[in-house]
């Protein structure tokens, strides 16, 4: 049998230093070097080094032999033994001592040390009190630890100066419930701090957002989506919200930034209700009556009931704003608005205005169209009455022309403009009084009928010609694109342009052939311009709605692009509001693949058709053009610097590049440029030019 292990005899206290001092003990020796911290022993009488561990030793630059019998010192040098003598004092007296102190290496770093110093107390012989005998130094290097709490303090840090310093509200919150929040939320809602911290987000939003928010929150969402939430003074306030998961907390966390959107819906719904309403007047405008006639119109035919179109025009109204001024003639026109909505027994009747002097009042419901003599009757005598315009008494008659569905049509384009015709009779007539349509009101065909046999014939001889007038930037006037104008070379008035044609063209099934000419010829005019050297810059066409119904425009564009080897991102299409609410899924797959192909699309003459704004998010688009008749009396008329107001911010919203149209003055792009207009383009800037001289036009360009 294999003779029993024995262990040597504990040793006494006293032992211990001599003991430690024999480094070639293999078990003391492994346990020392097998701690996770500096380990040494010092005797108290002369502070010299008894026994150190490798991590001791090799801190110091030292072995574990080379470092016995070196004073502490020696050692750790002069420096750090002045700033630790304290403690070792309080060590050699008998008390632990713990201290932190940072240290520093040969080689320049910095090393930040936790160190305890523990006496080792020895009991004379003779007995007594214990004596200090020496002391152990434990030493952990806590340099990580330090680095990664001032990572943490310099990110808490960076933290809360983004949350002082951004407008956008902050919170963090777990399971919907608010943690902390930064002073732009406080603003935003009214609520302090402590008001905020430990409820629930869904306290805050309106009723009718709740089951949203309840939804984002709970799929962990992180969209960005829109919310209402009830500021503390009680108002509501317009939110868009994006929520971020942070995975990395225990627990995990979500943090929530909310930007104020009130400004933004207020410019939106501003803008939606001018498109729909006269901005003088504030009665419906000629697109909010043409919606209302496909209502009244459709419901007339089920129902086999008349319905009545009244367009009156005041007479003489021009004097008025010649003799006492554009703002006498504005009171006038929102005076004789009132007189149209006031209740005279005509509670069904539906009045908008249609151009500068002109309305139009509907009268639906009616059993024979003759009802409508009595109402035009009573709109002509309170439109007579007195008025007192800027202290002045005035009077003002006006001239009423009345078409009937079914009999006079029925379509609502078709009824007013027989409407308007009837109107123009009226005056004729010698003025103030009502006149209903008849057939034999409308002018002979034959001028018409030689009209089409001469665009007919320019169709097939290609005699048009385009014209290119220059967009800029607004902000530094520097040439962004050209839009190409066509032009007919007619054999008897010369060169005539778009308005005098464009809609014959569109009734005799003569614009696909022409779109075709303006695209191609568009497009071999700008390569040709490209391989010249001449700045590159797009050049955007027109397409009518008839055009973008028909045609297949994105195989089209993209072949004639093909033959004129011109890359699509220097072609424009610009359409009509008219063009987006025809057959809305076709439109969206044409409009998709303009995008696809790389050629921008642009909304022309905003404001002016009857599409809804809706349409605007619902579609791929790049541009808005606001329509000339807009910018023409800016700066001085504050209505249309609203309406452009309005829509240059509704783009910049959509993220849509906004563009006005007929600039001619420095005071309107001066105005352009102070509400962040993106281009420009009209007199004040170039005339549309033919080819040659858009050409030098663009030599002339400084390099």
């Amino acid at each position: 049998m294999q003779a029993p292990t024995t262990f040597p005899a504990p040793l006494t206290q006293a032992e211990l230093p001599g003991r430690a001092a024999h480094t070639g003990d293999p078990l003391l020796r492994l346990l020392a070097d097998a701690v996770p911290v500096m380990l040494a022993y010092f005797s108290a009488s002369d502070l010299r080094c008894v026994f150190a561990n490798q991590r001791y030793a090799q801190f110091a630059g030292l072995t574990t032999s080379s470092i016995i019998g070196r004073t502490v010192r020696e050692v750790i040098g002069e420096a750090a033994w002045q700033t630790i003598l304290p403690h070792v004092q309080r060590a050699l007296a008998g008390h632990t001592a713990h201290y932190t102190r940072d240290h520093v290496m040969a080689d320049g770093q910095v090393r930040a040390l936790e160190t305890s110093l523990v006496p080792h107390l020895a009991t004379p012989a003779a007995g007594g009190a214990p004596a200090t005998v020496g002391a152990f130094v434990l030493i952990n290097d806590i340099t990580h630890h330090r680095h990664a709490e001032q990572a943490v303090r310099e990110s808490d840090e960076r933290m809360h100066k983004f949350a002082a310093a951004t407008e956008e509200g902050i919170a963090f919150h777990t399971d919907g419930v608010i943690l902390d929040c930064n002073e732009a939320l406080q603003r935003l809602t009214g609520f302090e701090r402590a008001e905020l911290v430990g409820r629930p987000i869904i306290d805050f939003a309106l009723p009718e957002y709740r089951q949203k928010v309840l939804d984002y929150v709970g799929g962990g969402r992180e969209d960005p989506y829109e919310v209402a939430v009830r500021h503390k003074n009680g108002h509501a306030v317009q939110f868009e919200v994006v929520g971020k998961t942070m995975p990395l907390v225990a627990g995990g966390y979500r943090v929530v930034v909310v930007r104020d959107i009130t400004a933004r819906k207020q410019a939106q719904e501003r803008a939606e209700f001018l498109a729909l309403h006269d901005a003088l007047t504030l009665l419906p405008n000629r697109r909010q009556l043409m919606e209302h006639l496909g209502v009244v119109l459709a419901r007339a035919q089920a129902d086999q009931r008349h319905v009545a179109l009244l367009f009156i025009d005041l007479d003489h109204f021009k004097t008025v704003n010649e003799s006492l001024g554009h703002e006498a003639g504005d009171l006038l026109l929102c005076d004789v608005a009132r007189r149209l909505q006031a209740d005279g027994g005509e509670a069904r009747l539906f009045a908008a205005r249609v151009g500068s002097d002109q309305f139009v009042a509907v009268l639906p419901d009616l059993p024979n169209g003759l009802e409508a003599a009595g109402t035009a009757e009573a709109l002509l005598a309170r439109v007579r009455a007195p008025y007192t315009i800027g202290g002045m008494p005035l009077s003002m008659a006006s001239s009423i022309g009345i078409s009937v569905f079914p009999v006079d049509g029925h379509g609502a384009d078709e009824l007013l403009h027989r409407a308007a015709t009837a109107m123009q009779h009226a005056k004729d007539s010698g003025r103030g009084t009502h006149m209903f349509y008849a057939p034999d009101m409308e002018g002979q065909p034959a001028a018409l009928l030689r009209q089409e046999h001469l665009l007919r014939q320019a169709v097939l001889q290609g005699s048009f010609v385009l014209h290119y007038q220059p967009q800029v930037r607004v902000d530094n006037g520097q040439l962004h694109s050209f839009e190409a104008l066509v032009r007919w070379q007619h054999p008897d008035r010369g060169l005539v342009g778009p308005d005098d044609f464009i809609g014959l063209a569109e009734s005799r099934g003569l614009i696909t052939p022409i779109g075709r000419w303006v695209l191609r010829e568009a497009c071999r005019q700008l390569k040709a311009w490209h391989d010249e050297g001449l700045p590159r810059v797009p050049v955007a066409v027109n397409l009518s709605a008839i055009e973008f119904r028909q045609r297949d425009v994105v195989a089209d564009i993209a072949r004639v692009l093909h033959e004129c080897d011109l890359q699509p991102c220097y072609l424009e299409v610009e359409i009509t509001e008219s063009a987006l609410m025809q057959q809305g899924s076709q439109t969206r797959e044409t409009l998709l693949g303009l995008q696809s192909l790389g050629v921008a699309v642009a909304v022309d003459d905003f404001g002016t058709g009857y599409s809804s704004l809706a349409y605007l998010k619902r579609y791929p688009l790049n541009k808005i053009k606001v329509d000339r008749s807009f910018v023409a009396d800016t700066p001085d008329d504050g209505d249309d610097v609203a309406i452009v107001t309005a829509v240059v911010q509704m783009a910049r919203s959509l993220q849509l590049q906004s563009v006005a149209e007929g600039v001619e003055t420095p005071e309107q792009l001066a105005l352009l440029r102070s509400l962040g207009c993106d281009l420009a383009q009209g007199y004040g800037i170039a005339r549309p030019m033919d080819a040659a001289q858009a050409g030098q036009w663009l030599r002339a360009l400084p390099a």
